[in-house]
């Protein structure tokens, strides 16, 4: 894929975080994602690509967002196809309370390379590169514990687990807490929970438990480019969820790899900061106009990691941050 659509992805999630962050702490996340899906859609008519939505917010009659099989970008001929998965706001309720860790995330890849995931609950395990290939998610989570602690070179008590904290995951909470790791909660966003396994600075070893299964193919997108690694295992709640996936042609007894949820490695990847996180710092709104925001870019082509921080002028670009 061309190298500027990265870059291009940054515009995208810039502006849609630059939305949806003035409603920080405003108790409507239903409005903050509207926002952040307004902005993206705007961005993305600017870019010269023939884009087809596979990780969205549900069907075109169940959703007035960016739903899945809708085609966005400005198509031209002989502009490159790619399947595009989309979280405009991944932490709405972080962004409602203010709490930290709401992102804007897009990832692209050629057309038919991105699982078209349903959208329901998927289990998952993600590590880091350097616990890539110990991790297995039919095994216990002791075990898991276990094999991670020993490639990092580290005493099980040093080892810190990403759960979201649920009341669904209580009894894994306890069979983490009798392997005797540390356990970080997090209210919102699983998929800065995964890449947080691939930076030190943000004292993650593996992420566990359940979460949607759109958010799992999006955090394969930035683990294939950071070099980690995720499985999961969908988890259908019903008869209609079943049949859904059926229809899709997803196996619900297989182990979805990372290469299963995205193939091979023109794949790129950008996440913008809406609210405070250790990874991305969150929008920070200036005087006279100005706002300031932190993206990274990924290429798992190439595997660069960019981070940038940009300062917009927001009266010169009202289409985008109104």
């Amino acid at each position: 894929m061309d190298r500027s659509l990265a870059i291009n992805l940054a515009r995208v999630t810039e502006a849609a975080a630059l939305a949806s962050a003035k409603l920080m702490g405003r108790g409507d996340k239903n409005e903050a994602d509207q926002l952040a899906v307004d902005a993206m859609r705007r961005m993305f008519d600017t870019i010269n690509i023939d884009g087809v939505v596979v990780i969205g917010e549900g069907e075109m009659d169940e959703a007035p967002m960016l739903y899945i099989g809708e085609q966005i970008g400005h198509s031209t001929e002989g502009c490159i196809k790619v399947d595009i998965a989309v979280d405009p706001l991944d932490g709405t309720q972080s962004v409602a309370n203010g709490y930290p860790n709401a992102i804007s995330v897009v990832a692209v890849a050629p057309r038919g390379c991105l699982l078209n995931a349903p959208d329901m609950y998927m289990e998952k395990i993600a590590v880091g590169p350097k616990a890539k290939g110990v991790i297995d998610i039919k095994a216990s989570v002791k075990e898991n514990i276990l094999n991670v602690s020993r490639a990092l070179n580290k005493n099980v008590s040093e080892i810190t687990v990403c759960v979201l904290d649920r009341e669904r995951h209580k009894n894994l909470v306890q069979e983490i807490r009798q392997a005797g790791a540390r356990i970080k909660f997090i209210t919102d966003g699983d998929v800065l929970g995964a890449m947080n396994t691939c930076f030190e600075e943000a004292n993650v070893d593996i992420l566990l438990g359940s979460g949607g299964a759109p958010e799992g193919v999006l955090a394969a997108c930035a683990l294939k480019c950071l070099g980690g690694e995720i499985q999961g295992i969908l988890l259908p709640e019903d008869d209609a969820q079943i049949e859904r996936c059926k229809k899709m042609g997803v196996d619900l007894d297989k182990v979805y790899t990372t290469d299963d949820l995205v193939k091979g490695n023109e794949v790129a990847f950008s996440a913008t900061g809406v609210t405070y996180g250790e990874l991305l710092a969150g929008v920070k709104y200036l005087d006279n106009n100005k706002a300031t925001t932190e993206t990274i870019v990924l290429r798992a082509e190439t595997g660069t990691v960019r981070f940038i921080k940009s300062i917009h002028q927001l009266d010169k670009k009202p289409r985008y941050a109104k």
